[in-house]
């Protein structure tokens, strides 16, 4: 009992050091730091409170609503552990009596953090978007994460990191995110390579740890969801501003955007300040009128940039062209038109209607308007086209338009009663049609040889049928068919479309003994339906071909093996026999290449292959050789093929029970769902060690105390089996078998210790004292004994040399002596 008190307060004025090295609270006539999740004994006693004398009485807690604290001989203690995370602080009013009086004061209990929170994201899937032109290194998204830890320590101190990018195409490393602020952006190969037709659509595997990112940190994953999107951020289309415009202004004149994420837009260029200007928005306003003498264009950059500064995009370009100042004129919608003409159209087809406006009052002649063709380029043939004076149609005036050019441009004139005129531009291109078939310039072709080994991919020859159409045009384009003689689709057809010519290509091996002769039909079509005539006899070509004999090596019946052999069979088994044939008759010599350890044996003209040691699967399971066969009177002439032989299993191995248990127990009286989980394993393969199987050994007394759970196929739980058990070191007897049949056992004795616990499931003591270890008690007997050993020793020397020396005793003498004696 003595060596307990001195323990208890042992651990008391340790408890209250390390407290008050812990003093972060203030405001509190007591502050006290306390670590959360104390898993220790208790009560726990935290402090001692100054405060409190030894003839205080009628004790009061006020603010400790969950019963947490107590005070014993003015020590304040905790019953259980404290959490930061659900209550940081508590602020406990002590209230007492002393001498009569009513007193109190306040003791402030501040929890101190530990790293027990994992952080998380604040979502498990998080999206964002990424938009084309996206600078290196410029932020498009952030992902966020918490931990509820305290955020004044480094148990909250957040690092991020880019674990894996999926796809990773165009690169492998398309992205970046900040360590600190969780900040997603393009790395040098996404901003260069980013491609939303290639992959529109990223998933990012993100990271965040605490500890600032250290080895020992909590962690937690996320996935990121990055689409790829297109921008609007284009130069735009040049502007042509009039001279010296009346206003008012400012005068919008262009627009850009940024459709990402919030930008801010500047202008550059050598232009006079002010002159032009960008609002928030990207609208561009001109703000001054323009003299077209001082300065006729200007070329103005866009550049687009974050609120901090940081460029996100390239500059984009806008060209402002100054026109001279004039009275209204009537103008076309736009100046060039583009329309097409079919070669077999008739006279007064129309093809094309224009219409110019002319801003001047509409209540005056000012604004009728009359249409001229004033240019026909080429020239020739004259009088191809024509303009309607009033409407502006324009229509074909020739008979036909066979033989003409491809592509006509006209300017057609647009003039009001004042004579002020504008022009625009008709492209009118003439489409071809099919009214020519294509023909072959001879109607056979060959007679080609071709060696038997020629390569797949091998060009025989090449032939082109002319079409008098309109040279790159659909009407012109042929298309050619192999009509017989390729029915097993030796040949393809290759067409190269700038030319039409057609190359007849080998896509299979050919074979002498088999075909040595083919005569190929070939026919030649327009890819549209001709319009006029049809496909005559010259529209199809015969190709002859001979085959000629090359001597061939040798051909194996299969391209890949696979073997099966049960492990530690005997040797000298034929496990397989590789078949092969030679064209030419030729004997076949066989081989191995890459049994290095010389497992394998193969017969030289049988091809049979053989074990030349017994196998184990536990050793290896697979083993992958190439048998080459060569032909006997042309060693270079060969073939090879795999051979993959798999080991069966066979149960060769007995189960073991897998760790270490002497440190573990199980509480009495029994507690509910606690179990020691046992751990087993087995060499052998799923078919005899999968599941294995845990039983405790017949008996009676042992069925009765203990009980076996399996879990999954390797473990079991093993827990009492009834409600109390003495305590002490137990030894439970059981065996672990596997799954074949028969099955292979293991008898395992096991020693499990049993002991009392306290509340939280903490054995109090050990269960029985094992053999050779001394307790506290026997130590001190022993201690007590020994030194009794010297004394009488010592006792018995000291008597022994009073007799010797037989002198009459003294007054002092005579009181040692009975002091001896007694002793």
């Amino acid at each position: 009992m003595a060596a307990q008190h001195t323990l208890v307060m042992f651990l008391r004025a340790l408890t209250l050091w390390m407290f008050h090295a812990f003093m972060p609270c203030l405001g509190a006539n007591v502050k006290i730091g306390i670590p959360e999740n104390y898993d220790g004994i208790f009560p726990w006693y935290l402090s001692k409170l100054p405060s409190l004398t030894t003839n205080y009485s009628e004790l009061l807690i006020r603010g400790d609503d969950e019963g947490i604290f107590g005070v014993d001989a003015a020590f304040l203690y905790a019953l259980k552990p404290l959490d930061r995370e659900k209550q940081p602080s508590y602020s406990l009013q002590m209230m007492y009596r002393m001498a009569g009086q009513r007193q109190s004061f306040t003791v402030e209990v501040c929890v101190i953090d530990k790293n027990d929170n994992v952080p998380t994201f604040s979502a498990v899937s998080m999206r964002g978007s990424v938009q084309l032109g996206l600078l290196k290194g410029i932020p498009f998204m952030r992902v966020e994460a918490s931990d509820r830890d305290d955020r004044n320590t480094a148990h909250a101190e957040l690092r991020f990191l880019l674990m894996d990018q999926t796809p990773r195409i165009p690169a492998a490393h398309m992205f970046a995110i900040d360590s600190v602020q969780g900040e997603v952006s393009l790395t040098e190969d996404g901003a260069s390579t980013l491609d939303p037709e290639m992959c529109g659509r990223y998933k990012l595997l993100v990271m965040v740890k605490d500890m600032a990112g250290k080895a020992n940190a909590f962690f937690s994953t996320g996935t990121v969801t990055v689409e790829v999107t297109g921008n609007t951020w284009a130069s735009p289309d040049p502007v042509r501003l009039q001279e010296n415009l009346p206003g008012p202004y400012p005068i919008p004149i262009s627009q850009v955007k940024w459709s990402g994420s919030q930008a801010e837009y500047s202008l550059e260029g050598e232009f006079p300040e002010m002159l032009f200007t960008i609002s928030m928005d990207g609208v561009i306003s001109l703000n001054a009128p323009l003299d077209r003498e001082t300065q006729d264009q200007f070329q103005i950059s866009i550049v687009v940039e974050r609120p901090d500064g940081r460029e996100i995009a390239k500059p984009v370009e806008l060209r402002v062209m100054v026109g001279d100042a004039n009275d209204n004129r009537p103008t076309f919608p736009q100046a060039q038109y583009h329309t097409v003409v079919k070669e077999l159209a008739h006279r007064g087809t129309e093809i094309l209607t224009v219409q110019a406006a002319d801003n001047d009052d509409p209540k005056t002649d000012n604004v009728r308007i009359f249409y001229r063709l004033v240019v026909q380029i080429p020239e020739t043939p004259r009088a191809l086209f024509r303009v309607d004076r009033d409407s502006g149609v324009i229509s074909v005036q020739a008979d036909s338009m066979e033989g003409t050019a491809p592509q006509y441009t006209l300017t057609i004139t647009a003039e009001d009663a004042k004579g002020l005129n504008s022009s625009c531009t008709v492209v009118v291109t003439v489409q071809d049609e099919n009214n020519n078939a294509p023909v072959f310039s001879q109607h056979e072709y060959g007679p080609y040889h071709i060696p038997e080994d020629a390569l797949v991919g091998t060009t025989v020859t090449a032939v082109v049928a002319g079409d008098a159409d309109v040279r790159g045009g659909d009407s012109w384009q042929v298309n050619y068919r192999l009509e017989s003689g390729n029915e097993e689709d030796v040949f393809i057809l290759a067409v190269d479309r700038h030319t039409n010519e057609v190359s007849l290509v080998l896509s299979k091996v050919l074979d002498f003994e088999r075909e040595s002769e083919y005569i190929l039909v070939l026919s030649a079509r327009n890819p549209v339906a001709l319009v006029r005539g049809r496909y005559g006899p010259a529209s199809t070509a015969t190709v002859s071909i001979y085959v000629d004999d090359v001597n061939e090596g040798p051909i194996l019946s299969q391209s890949h093996y696979e073997v099966t052999v049960r492990e530690g069979e005997e040797p000298g088994r034929v496990i397989a026999t590789i078949r092969g044939h030679d064209p030419d008759s030729h004997p076949i010599r066989y081989s191995l290449r890459g049994d290095t350890k010389r497992y394998f044996s193969i017969g030289k003209y049988s091809g049979e292959l053989k074990t030349v040691q017994a196998l184990d699967r536990e050793e290896n399971s697979t083993y992958t050789m190439e048998v080459i066969a060569v032909d006997g009177r042309n060693a270079n002439l060969s073939a090879s093929t795999l051979v993959t032989v798999q080991i069966l299993d066979v149960n060769d191995n007995s189960p073991v029970l897998v760790g270490d248990y002497s440190w573990k127990y199980l509480c009495t009286p029994r507690w509910e769902e606690q179990a020691l989980v046992l751990a087993s394993r087995d060499s052998d393969g799923p078919q005899h060690g999968g599941r294995l199987n845990f039983s405790l050994r017949s008996d009676a007394t042992v069925r009765r105390n203990w009980k076996l759970t399996p879990i999954n196929d390797t473990h079991t739980n093993l827990s009492l089996n009834i409600p109390y058990l003495s305590p002490e070191v137990y030894t439970v007897p059981f065996t672990i078998s596997d799954s074949s049949s028969p099955p292979r056992s293991t008898f395992i004795n096991l020693p499990v210790t049993v002991c009392p616990c306290n509340i939280r499931g903490n054995c109090k003591m050990a269960a029985k004292q094992l053999e050779g270890m001394p307790t506290i008690q026997s130590a001190v007997g022993i201690l007590l004994g020994t030194f009794a050993f010297i004394g009488i020793i010592l006792v018995v020397i000291f008597v022994r040399l009073s007799y010797q020396n037989p002198k009459r005793p003294s007054r002092t003498s005579q009181e040692r002596v009975p002091l001896n004696i007694s002793l």
